[in-house]
C-alpha cells in the first residue's frame, strides 16, 4: 500500500475530465527493466535501461529500489561515495532510510517521504537504513530517479530539500478512479513541492482496477510511465503494460522518429489489479553527456576533472564520526 493516500478520492481536488478534442500520445515502446544490485547489495530494477537515450532526457537513470521485505540483520545501504553535475531523487515508498552528506545536511526520510540532492559542482554523501531498522528488519520499496543538470548549472552549489510525504500534492482523477501525487513540477494548475532545477514533472498515481487516468502533459515534455506493481496498459491503444516496465510515449519537441504532439497521455489498469506507476516527463536539454559512475558531465575532460578533484578531495569529507 502507498504510504501517501485518502480513503476517499472524491474529497481531492480533480483533474479536468479528459477532452475528446485534446491530442493524445501514442506508446513508442514498452520495455521490461532488468534487475541488478546497488550499493552494499539492496536488489533494484534499472528501470530506464532498455531506453534509447534521446528518450529520456533529461532524465540520466531511475532505480526501483526493493520491493523487499528484509530479515533481522538484512536491511544495507550505500557507503559514501560521489556525485557532480546532477541531480538525485530519493522517493520512499515504504521503509526508512537516513542520509547524510560532506556538507553537515542529511536527515531521515520515511513512507511517502523525498529527498532531493543537487549534487551541483560536487558532494560526497551516504544512504543507509537506521540501526534500529538493521536489528529488526522490514520493509524498504522506494525510487531513486537521476536528472541531468545543464551545462551552466553542473557547478552550481550544492543543496537539499526534504520533502515530507504530507506536503505532496494529492489530486484525484475526474471520476475517483485515481489517487496523483504529485512530487514536483506542474499538472493541470496544481504544482509539486520539490523545486527542480531542470523544468521536469515527478508524479505518482495509483489506478483502481479497471480504472482509467488520463493527465494534461506539457508538448515540450517527454512523457514516461513506470509500472511500481500491478497490471493494465498504457496509451489510448492499450499497449500492455505491467510491474517493472517502462513505456515511452510519443510527442515532444523536435526529437527524430517522434510524430505528433500529444497533449496528454492515458494509463488504464486492469479489471482485477491496481496499477502504481511513477510517470515524469522532462523539457529536453539536448546537451552532450558524459557519464560515468557517479559523474554526469558534458564532455570526457570534465569526467576526468570530477575524477580528479574526489581524488584531491575537493569534492568533500567525510565528516568526523562518520569516517
Amino acid at each position: 500500500m502507498p504510504a501517501v493516500t485518502v480513503d476517499n478520492p472524491l474529497t481531492l481536488p480533480r483533474l479536468p475530465e479528459p477532452a475528446a478534442a485534446r491530442p493524445q500520445r501514442r506508446v513508442l515502446t514498452v520495455e521490461t527493466a532488468p534487475s541488478g544490485f546497488e550499493g552494499e547489495g539492496f536488489p533494484v530494477r534499472r528501470a530506464l535501461a532498455a531506453i534509447k537515450p534521446s528518450y529520456l532526457d533529461p532524465f540520466v537513470m531511475m532505480d526501483q529500489m526493493g520491493e523487499v521485505d528484509y530479515a533481522a540483520g538484512e536491511p544495507k545501504g550505500t557507503p559514501w561515495h560521489p556525485h557532480r553535475g546532477f541531480e538525485t531523487v530519493t522517493y520512499m515508498i515504504d521503509g526508512v532510510i537516513e542520509h547524510l552528506d560532506s556538507n553537515g545536511g542529511g536527515g531521515t526520510i520515511t513512507n511517502g517521504d523525498t529527498q532531493w540532492m543537487t549534487a551541483g559542482a560536487g558532494i560526497l554523501h551516504k544512504e543507509a537504513p537506521p540501526e534500529w531498522l538493521v536489528q529488526q528488519g522490514g520493509l524498504f520499496h522506494g525510487v531513486q530517479l537521476w536528472v541531468n543538470l545543464p551545462g551552466a548549472k553542473k557547478m552550481t552549489e550544492p543543496r537539499y530539500q526534504d520533502i515530507c510525504g504530507s506536503s505532496v500534492v494529492l489530486l484525484s482523477s475526474h471520476d475517483g478512479g485515481a489517487v496523483v501525487r504529485l512530487i514536483a513540477g506542474g499538472l493541470a494548475g496544481h504544482t509539486g513541492p520539490g523545486s527542480t532545477q531542470t523544468p521536469i514533472t515527478l508524479l505518482h498515481a495509483t489506478v483502481s482496477p479497471g480504472a482509467r487516468l488520463t493527465l494534461p502533459w506539457r508538448k515540450d515534455f517527454n512523457a514516461l510511465a513506470y509500472a511500481l506493481s500491478g497490471r493494465g496498459s498504457a496509451g489510448t491503444e492499450r499497449r500492455p503494460f505491467g510491474s517493472g516496465q517502462l513505456a515511452v510515449f510519443d510527442g515532444f519537441g523536435n526529437q527524430p522518429g517522434l510524430t505528433t504532439q500529444g497533449e496528454s497521455i492515458t494509463l488504464t489498469a486492469s479489471a482485477k489489479d491496481t496499477l502504481d506507476v511513477i510517470v515524469l516527463g522532462g523539457e529536453p536539454i539536448g546537451e552532450p553527456v558524459a557519464h560515468y559512475g557517479p559523474f554526469v558531465m558534458n564532455t570526457r575532460e570534465e569526467l576526468v576533472q570530477a575524477f580528479e578533484d574526489f581524488q584531491a578531495g575537493r569534492l568533500g569529507t567525510v565528516p568526523a564520526g562518520h569516517v
